[in-house]
């Protein structure tokens, strides 16, 4: 027995040496570039191949060809991956979601380069580097990591790469070159994917599917360092590969057997869904969401007519044999659940391919038990949404890199337990429905249900539930300030996606009449995913394109090309568009055809004018105001509309109070100190101070973006201190942001709607038309893109979404940041007009100007305590 754990610790130590190799290769690449570089596997997998290529096939000595591999070929991956995709994105700006979508690219490129050049059988010749002892590897892993850490320390270079960690425009005001450092970091995380590539090939299966998902697997080492420490990473691939080893000797009995032994065998996969869900995660709420369409809008009819006949062509030209033409209506339900989750909802979701498993497996299961084909899809399709209820509940809070781990790693934890266990698959077939024998009659019931789920998505993206996706996608605090319920709307888009890839996985499996796991793999995902980035995640045409083309790419003579081809695109994400973004788009009816009559005074913007509006654009109240902010006068004040924030009849204001708010930032810092503050009804409170004064966090607590450590908000004396910002927002208490809020992929119009939609009062469709005369809105500009739009016409935008909710209590974030003398003047307007229509409005601003002009109190902030 001590016989039997010493030599499962030794195997444990190998594997877990390999696994602290790609932790230490993560680290450094995502301390030096800030990229989670999910392509590390696909990386390690090529290397691997290019030894065995040297040494197996053309006769190298092993010396040789391991000094090639490692110290040029592998650095070399990494240098040309830093010029030619991600420096290019470092030096665009892009946020965390295109850098991940280029990684995912570089994967997909590499994979379908590798099955081009060597085939997609695994190979089991690989050379051995070091040899049969682990403590050789154990030694190397150590000797890198203190190596690392040393010059991470103790270096110029580790300053400067420090530095750049913390703050790259800084680092390079400060004269570092960051480009040199991105550099170094990418080749030498480039080596040890390629160290891990030639340690792990002997032991495992190198073909070019399964090493790139074995490596992507043990960056739950990484995930448990929190990318940072190298010893936590170390030590955490060292126990996991010893705990995994040492599970082996389990053999339970019953029905839990199977399973146990399933989880002994794939301990990294545990961990990374473990880690994913639990551990704080890496990236934030900033950039990290996928981004906006370029062009949006609507695609020409005629489009439509030609992919339509493209795709009843094999029904009258084809011969009785569709077996290609048959996958691709239900891959294209498939992707289509992406268009829901990533392209309108802007979620990072990699696990598509596990509910399709799931879709496919329920109706086998089914079908087995004697139920018939069509009801036993219909049955598998809400199961798998619950099951995809289940996988999302803890996933929602995450954003960005953080929810990217959390879907990769549900995925794979699927394919790992469920799809390719004989317990859950053993002696599974799979028929397609009575009377749907053919391919023929199969192939039009796909384009039937194909065009069923057009025609739901489409709906959705047309209506209110669509506007909240676009929101939540292009601006999550904004469209949590508009009052956006998002934890529930990402449920609902993750659970729809899930049931749509459950139906497309079922269509697949009765077109091909059998249950193959394979079809469902985690690295299909991830071609699937970047696929749909690549041709445009927004478009309906994109699933019909994506399927049409990777069916008929993987079925010519050269398997592979349909992974290189999008791999090549999704890694130039950045700096070309989407392909569909390139069509023509279909042209926005006349603005006054479409607009009320009453809606429209006056002429229709100008191209060129200052600020893009005339003046029958300019906010009504700015028009009829004269003489001191608040009166009003002059013929025009008679068809002023009422401010939309205030009922028609008077109605009790509900007052808003902060008690003794305390809140310390995280390192001791405290922002806030015992404040108090009292937003009197109609009136305008003010708040000044310097910068630091934690002005900005009172603001934040009382919209419920924050929550104060000690303390009480109440509204109208009920305590609100723990409701979200969502839920405030419909309780009355509206806010706009310093950085602006808008949803660029919506019109002026949209973004206006979904205030009212989700506002305080959603029962007052003309709350919309106020809104946008109020602020000057109510002209052609109202059917122009947020995009396309200068920022003064964007405050307005903002303004005026808030107002739509009808709200009784208005937050604003300097609110004149951006704007002009003349746009200054018209806002101060404006807000005298909204206060004395009643509203309570607090406005935090350093134009003093402003302040002095239209605040009734002002109370000056400082060291997080108000002074006066």
């Amino acid at each position: 027995m001590t016989s039997l754990t010493y030599e499962l610790t030794l195997a444990g130590l190998a594997v877990g040496s390999a696994a602290a190799l790609t932790g230490i290769g993560l680290i450094v690449t995502y301390r030096a570039t800030g990229v989670l570089n999910l392509a590390h596997g696909a990386v390690a997998m090529i290397c691997a191949y290019v030894l065995r290529q040297l040494v197996v096939v053309w006769g190298w000595p092993l010396p040789a060809g391991a000094l090639v591999t490692l110290l040029v070929v592998a650095p070399g991956i990494g240098l040309v991956l830093d010029v030619g995709v991600f420096r290019p994105l470092a030096r665009r700006e892009a946020g965390p979601a295109r850098t991940l979508v280029a990684s995912i690219g570089v994967f997909v490129l590499l994979v379908g380069a590798a099955v081009l050049l060597w085939g997609p059988g695994a190979r089991d010749d690989v050379p051995v580097l070091l040899g049969d002892d682990p403590w050789a590897q154990l030694g190397a892993v150590v000797a890198l990591a203190c190596l690392v850490g040393a010059v991470t320390r103790w270096t110029r270079f580790g300053r400067e790469l420090r530095a750049v960690v913390d703050n790259r425009p800084l680092a390079v005001l400060s004269g570092i070159d960051a480009d040199r450092v991105a550099a170094a970091g990418w080749a030498f995380g480039s080596f040890t994917a390629g160290l891990t590539g030639v340690l792990l090939a002997p032991y495992v299966r190198l073909d070019p599917y399964g090493m790139p998902l074995l490596v992507v697997e043990v960056i739950a080492v990484a995930v448990i360092a929190r990318m940072r420490s190298l010893p936590v990473a170390v030590l955490a691939a060292l126990a996991l590969g010893v705990a995994q080893a040492q599970l082996t000797r389990l053999h339970p009995e019953g029905w839990a057997g199977p399973l146990v032994q399933a989880v002994g065998a794939n301990l990294f996969v545990v961990a990374l869904l473990v880690a994913a869900l639990v551990l704080p995660g890496i990236g934030g709420r900033g950039r990290d969401a996928l981004p906006p369409p370029v062009r949006p809008g609507r695609v020409p009819g005629a489009w439509w007519l030609v992919v339509g006949v493209l795709f009843l062509l094999p029904l009258g030209f084809a011969g009785a044999d569709l077996h290609t033409a048959i996958q691709v209506p239900a891959l294209a339900v498939i992707l289509l659940s992406l268009v829901v989750v990533a392209g309108r909802g802007g979620q990072i979701a990699l696990g598509q391919a596990a509910y399709a498993g799931l879709g496919a497996l329920f109706t086998a299961l089914l079908t087995a038990r004697g139920v018939p084909g069509l009801p036993a899809l219909a049955l598998a399709v809400p199961l798998v949404a619950a099951a995809g209820l289940l996988t999302a509940w803890p996933a929602i809070r995450r954003h960005g890199l953080a929810l990217a781990l959390v879907t990769l790693a549900t995925g794979v934890a699927v394919s790992r337990f469920v799809l390719v266990q004989p317990y859950a698959t053993a002696g599974l077939s799979l028929g397609r429905p009575a009377g749907f024998g053919g391919d023929r009659a199969f192939y039009a019931l796909e384009l039937l249900v194909l065009a069923g789920c057009l025609a739901l998505v489409a709906a959705l993206r047309r209506g209110r539930t669509g506007r909240a996706l676009a929101a939540l996608r292009d601006h999550e605090p904004g469209a949590e300030a508009a009052g956006v319920a998002v934890p529930g709307l990402k449920l609902l888009a993750f659970v729809l996606g899930a049931a749509l890839a459950a139906l497309g996985g079922g269509l697949l499996g009765m077109g091909l009449r059998a249950f193959d796991p394979e079809a469902y793999d985690p690295v299909r995902g991830l071609l699937w995913f970047a696929a749909v980035m690549v041709l445009g995640a927004d478009s309906l045409l994109t699933p019909l394109a994506a399927a049409a083309l990777l069916t008929t790419l993987d079925a010519g003579a050269y398997a592979g090309t349909a992974a290189l081809a999008l791999g090549l695109l999704a890694t130039l994400t950045g700096r070309i568009p989407p392909l569909t973004d390139l069509l023509p788009r279909e042209a926005r009816p006349p603005a006054d055809a479409e607009a009320p009559a009453h809606a429209t005074r006056g002429r229709p913007v100008r191209a060129g004018a200052p600020d893009d509006r005339t003046r029958a654009d300019r906010p009504a109240a700015a028009r009829a105001t004269r003489g001191r902010p608040g009166r009003t006068g002059g013929p025009e004040d008679r068809t002023r509309p009422r401010p939309p924030g205030v009922a028609q009849a008077p109605a009790p204001v509900p007052g808003l109070h902060a008690h003794a708010l305390t809140l310390t930032h995280p390192g001791g810092v405290t922002a806030l100190d015992h404040v108090t503050l009292d937003l009197a009804p109609s009136r305008i409170t003010a708040l000044v101070g310097p910068n630091g004064a934690g002005k900005s966090t009172l603001f934040d607590c009382l919209a419920g973006t924050l929550r104060p450590r000690e303390g009480r908000i109440t509204l109208d004396g009920a305590d609100i201190t723990h409701r979200s910002a969502h839920a405030r927002t419909r309780l009355g208490i509206a806010r706009t942001f310093q950085r602006l809020a808008v949803f660029p992929s919506l019109t002026v119009e949209e973004n206006v709607r979904l205030g009212e939609e989700q506002g305080h009062v959603r029962t007052d469709p003309a709350a919309v038309e106020r809104s946008l005369r109020l602020l000057g809105l109510a002209g052609s500009v109202r059917h122009a893109t947020a995009a396309d739009l200068p920022t003064g016409t964007l405050r307005r935008v903002e303004l005026a979404r808030a107002l739509a909710g009808q709200p009784h209590t208005l937050l604003l974030d300097e609110p004149a940041a951006g704007l002009d003398a003349a746009e200054t003047a018209a806002l101060a307007r404006v807000l005298a007009a909204l206060a004395a229509d009643g509203l309570t409005v607090l406005v935090v601003e350093h134009d003093p100007d402003l302040v002095a002009g239209i605040a009734h109190t002002v109370h000056t902030m400082e060291g997080g305590r108000i002074v006066s």
